[in-house]
This record gives structure tokens, C-alpha cells and sequence, in this order.
């Protein structure tokens, strides 16, 4: 909008829309073909690969989860927000419109979610029901299919003590915002945004250093694979093919691969040993 260069990822996510919008001329005879092909032109190279360097760790995470609770109620209404987000690297429109029914909370051990549905953002214009958020399924999952994603106790503790202090909204769900409508992103943002001023040193407050929510979500995989789960597990969990975790985590699994190996020469030098 300003003239400057948009990001490689912008240009390539626009281009599929506009020229759905040229075959929809072409439909209504407003133009005789795509004329797109025509153009001498290649959309840009694009990295998909995570940057490690700022994807936050394990304590780091915590931390800023734990700095959310200190943002006042509306913090500690978020704080299982973000705790579903890391602990299950669920994306925040599949945790906004999570229900307790979906949530196996036991008194003890692991629990599990079932994610069935995600509200996104789109516009009352654009909705049958003139709300400005759309239900659907699960990204690029059939309508009605569902994940289930084992939590650790750590966010079972969580989500109790969310529903102890503050209930669910009407239809069930665990996250509302103060007039009992979905949390929005513009919120849960400047919420996390607070909590890593708290959590991060002077130094790396200027970085990309778990810079948005979805970072937490990025860490939550990344935790997984280095902890060593296997990659078509973490696929399913994510709610990911296994080549879109290999083409975003490659160097992760790159490096769990080079611990197998040095697994398997260790193994056979002990079989050497006399």
C-alpha cells in the first residue's frame, strides 16, 4: 500500500486470489482468458525454513507464559490460551474457539484436546451470519474432521484452573473476550507483546525472539521433534503433512537424524568391544 516491495510470502499468498478473481472474469465475460500467463514475470524465491534462532526454548517459553498471568485478568484469562498454543501447538483460531467438552482434564497425568473447528477473522461482509468471524473445520482437513492432541499435566493443571476461576462462555467455549465474543487477535497480541518485554532481556527485545503468539506454536513442534517424537506423529498432531514439517523443520529433523547416527556408530562400537 505505502510502494514498498511486499514480503515474499505476501506476493505468493496474493497471486492465487487474484487470479481467482481473473478466472471469475472470465466467467462472467468480463474478460476472454487469464491473461497472467502472458506476463514475463516470476513470483519470489521464498524460505520456508523456521529460523531457530528465534523460535523460544523451553524456559523461555514458560517464562512469557508466566509473565501473561501478570497482565491482570485479562492476562490470566490468556494464560491457557498461550499454554494450548505451546503445550499443544495448537493455532491460536483452533484454541479460540475451543470447547470443555473437547478437553480430557483428569485428576492426574496427561489429558488430551480434540480439535475440532477454527474461527478466523474474515469480516462481517464476507460471512452468511454478518459476524465478523467465520467457523470452520481444520486447516486443510475435511469439514468434519477432528485432531487429537495428548497434553502434558502442566497444561491439564492449566486448563482447570481456567475453568475453576473462570467458567466457559455459553456455548462452551474456554476463551472469550469481555462482552462474551471470540478473544481477538489484536488482544491476545498486545497481551503477549507485554509478557516478552517482561520475559526477554534489554538485549533481544529488538529481535524476532518469539516476536508473535504463533512462536509459541513453532516452539511446541520444535520441542516434540528434539524431544524425540516421530515425525509423522508430530505431522498428525500439528495437523501438518510430513512434508510441510520436513519443508518448515528440516533442520531439526536434520539434526535428529545426525543423534541417530551417532546412536546407531555408538551401538556398534560397543558390539566391537570384546
Amino acid at each position: 500500500m505505502d510502494g514498498t516491495p511486499a514480503a515474499p510470502n505476501t506476493v505468493n499468498r496474493k497471486i492465487p486470489v487474484f487470479n481467482n478473481a481473473m478466472r471469475y472474469a472470465v466467467e462472467l465475460d468480463r474478460l476472454d482468458a487469464v491473461p497472467l500467463g502472458k506476463i514475463d514475470w516470476s513470483p519470489p524465491e521464498v524460505d520456508d525454513e523456521i529460523d531457530f534462532r528465534y523460535v523460544p526454548g523451553p524456559r523461555l517459553a514458560r517464562q512469557i507464559i508466566d509473565a501473561v498471568a501478570e497482565q491482570g485478568p485479562r492476562g490470566r484469562h490468556l494464560r491457557a490460551f498461550f499454554g494450548c498454543i505451546y503445550y499443544a501447538a495448537a493455532r491460536p483460531a483452533e484454541v479460540a474457539s475451543l470447547v470443555l467438552a473437547d478437553c480430557s482434564l483428569p485428576d492426574e497425568g496427561r489429558g488430551e484436546l480434540i480439535l475440532a473447528r477454527s474461527t478466523a477473522r474474515v469480516g462481517s461482509a464476507w460471512t452468511d451470519t454478518g459476524e465478523s468471524y467465520d467457523s470452520r473445520g481444520l486447516k486443510r482437513r475435511a469439514r468434519n474432521a477432528t485432531r487429537r492432541v495428548p497434553i502434558p499435566p502442566v497444561l491439564v493443571r492449566m486448563l482447570r484452573e481456567h475453568t475453576e476461576e473462570f467458567g466457559t462462555a455459553p456455548d462452551g467455549r474456554l476463551r472469550r473476550a469481555a462482552r462474551g465474543g471470540l478473544v481477538l487477535t489484536k488482544e491476545y497480541g498486545e497481551i503477549w507483546a507485554a509478557a516478552r518485554r517482561i520475559a526477554l532481556p534489554e538485549s533481544e527485545l529488538h529481535t524476532p525472539l518469539a516476536e508473535t503468539a504463533y512462536s509459541a506454536r513453532k516452539a511446541g513442534i520444535t520441542l516434540w521433534l528434539t524431544s524425540g517424537v516421530a515425525p509423522a506423529e508430530v505431522a498428525r498432531r500439528a495437523g501438518h503433512s510430513i512434508a510441510v514439517l520436513h519443508r518448515f523443520y528440516h533442520k531439526v529433523l536434520e539434526r535428529r537424524h545426525e543423534d541417530n547416527a551417532r546412536i546407531e556408530r555408538a551401538l556398534a562400537e560397543a558390539d566391537e568391544t570384546p
